[in-house]
């Protein structure tokens, strides 16, 4: 995975818990709580959702509370400082989580190493469509969690209905 994941996950910690939690979190999770965490560094993925595990114990939150908070957060305050470009380019939830996929599409050409995940979409109707998540990590629970962050940040409401572990509709208010 990406260092962009860790990175904002450390910053969201340190910011609204401080570093003590961040560096408890980093060592409960076997890693040097120093570490220098660098956006396009390749951090493995085991390493990543043990981090994210221990983030759990340590704030006595459950997974669903960590993938929401962070979705918040890297939506609204840590990508729109890394990726502000790409946020220009759309003008209400709806095309953002469309346009996602050409993102990704666009990072894996440009970042080496990059994975991110891919989707499809199947519109249903004008305001409801299916997201199709595809990736081996298994992580639509965080995919949920940055919707929440996409409708905060364009102040809509959308509704989130999970239908698999790889599939959720949104319907967009």
């Amino acid at each position: 995975m990406k260092g962009s994941i860790v990175l904002c996950l450390a910053e969201l910690i340190q910011t609204n818990f401080g570093e003590d939690k961040w560096k408890e979190i980093m060592q409960k999770s076997g890693e040097n709580p120093n570490m220098v965490i660098k956006a396009v560094s390749d951090i493995d993925d085991n390493t990543v959702l043990k981090v994210i595990e221990n983030t759990c114990k340590v704030l006595n939150i459950t997974k669903q509370q960590a993938c929401d908070a962070f979705g918040e957060y890297f939506i609204n305050t840590f990508a729109p400082k890394m990726y502000g470009t790409y946020y220009v380019r759309f003008n209400n939830a709806k095309e953002f989580i469309i346009g996602m996929d050409y993102v990704h599409d666009t990072v894996t050409k440009i970042v080496i190493n990059a994975r991110p995940p891919r989707f499809t979409i199947e519109e249903v109707d004008e305001n409801t469509i299916i997201v199709n998540y595809i990736s081996s990590r298994n992580m639509l629970d965080f995919y949920i969690g940055l919707t929440k962050g996409v409708a905060i940040y364009f102040n809509t409401t959308i509704g989130i209905k999970k239908l698999a572990d790889d599939r959720v509709e949104l319907t967009f208010a």
